[in-house]
């Protein structure tokens, strides 16, 4: 019997060519797209929808709208807006994956009649051991696998990765043989819902009064001594170094951001430098959660490289992480995630940074 795959369609390249190649390869499919920036709230059915991916007939399939822009406001905006109102820098296409898409994707697949579902990440996924594991995409330059920790046993189960064994170039020829309109499109960058990517404008307007409720804060230097004044804490992360308005001898970074005090901390770059973070929200994909101290590598960022670290369960809801090696600029709120070779063992959010000094620049774990 032919499976039927509802396919995510963003109107990029790589979901249209992972649609096209699924019909390919004998599956039934049908595009899903879905909505997140109306002003309306959910719609819980598909409607359908002219967009035509290819212009080649024999990959021609329906496409359906999903408008999920309620869920999107909560679940990825509201947390956007949550986590820098506590001195934290969110990465919300985590938390859309796994609350919106994925969410959006099945729940279409349970109403369209669909086996599975799939999109155009670069990553891979296969079952082993007893359970459905995540690995990196051959093409090292557009892995994604860093943006996926949070999925699940269940997400895992249902979704196919047609691209990630092929890299971005292939990618662009089969686009421009399969006919798909979306073959020259540019890539975006950008987080969807802030217009050029300027999330201090964006919070400004969309949270009226924060910027005057915050402005002239204090910044502290490595003593505790006040040194200038800022602007809201909520419009500076971890690592800024321009836009202090403070003259100094020696460069100055943010190194800490106290909300409940509304002041920021900087200094030396040496500040930056971190063994240890604390991490919450966790997901363990290719693994238990560990009973024992963990030997694996983690990445802070996503094109941060991996390094060798110890992971210490300290409890249900938190972890410690040593790494081997200090780490630059640990940003709470953004994720670490677990790596053995080329399998994501599992992920979570940064909590808490722990500066050397701080942690005593002890001898390297595993040393």
């Amino acid at each position: 019997m032919q499976e039927h795959v509802i396919v995510g369609i963003s109107g990029g390249v790589d979901s249209a060519v992972a649609a096209c190649l699924l019909v390919e390869q004998g599956y039934r499919v049908t595009g899903l797209h879905i909505r997140v920036l109306d002003r309306t709230g959910d719609d819980p059915r598909p409607g359908t929808s002219p967009l035509i991916v290819s212009d080649h007939p024999e990959y021609r399939f329906p496409v359906f709208t999903l408008n999920l822009s309620g869920s999107f406001r909560k679940e990825v905006i509201g947390y956007f807006e949550r986590e820098y109102l506590e001195g934290k820098t969110p990465n919300p296409c985590m938390v859309c994956n796994r609350s919106v898409k994925w969410k959006g994707l099945l729940e279409a697949a349970d109403m369209l009649g669909g086996d599975l579902v799939a999109t155009g990440h670069y990553a891979k996924t296969c079952f082993g051991n007893g359970r459905h594991r995540l690995f990196k995409g051959t093409d090292r330059q557009k892995d994604q696998s860093y943006f996926l920790w949070m999925l699940g046993q269940r997400e895992l189960s249902k979704t196919l990765f047609p691209l990630g064994a092929l890299t971005k170039p292939e990618v662009r020829d089969m686009a421009a043989q399969f006919g798909v309109r979306a073959a020259e499109k540019k890539e975006s960058q950008e987080i969807c819902f802030i217009p050029d990517n300027d999330y201090r404008n964006y919070l400004k307007s969309s949270i009226p009064g924060l910027e005057k409720r915050l402005e002239g804060g204090e910044i502290v230097d490595a003593c505790g001594k006040v040194i200038g004044r800022h602007g809201g804490f909520p419009f500076y992360t971890v690592g800024q170094r321009r836009g202090l308005g403070i003259s100094s001898r020696e460069p100055l970074y943010v190194n800490r951001i106290e909300a409940d005090r509304n002041r920021i901390h900087v200094g030396g770059k040496s500040l930056l430098r971190c063994r240890r973070l604390k991490a919450g929200m966790l997901n363990w994909i290719g693994i238990d959660a560990p009973g024992a101290p963990l030997r694996t590598t983690a990445r802070i960022r996503y094109r941060d490289s991996e390094e060798p670290c110890s992971v210490v369960i300290e409890s249900p809801a938190e972890t410690a992480v040593d790494f081997d090696r200090p780490k630059q600029s640990v940003t709470p709120g953004q994720a670490v995630v677990f790596y053995r070779n080329d399998e994501v063992l599992g992920g979570g959010i940064i909590t808490e940074a722990i500066p050397e000094t701080a942690s005593d620049a002890r001898p390297a774990a595993g040393r």
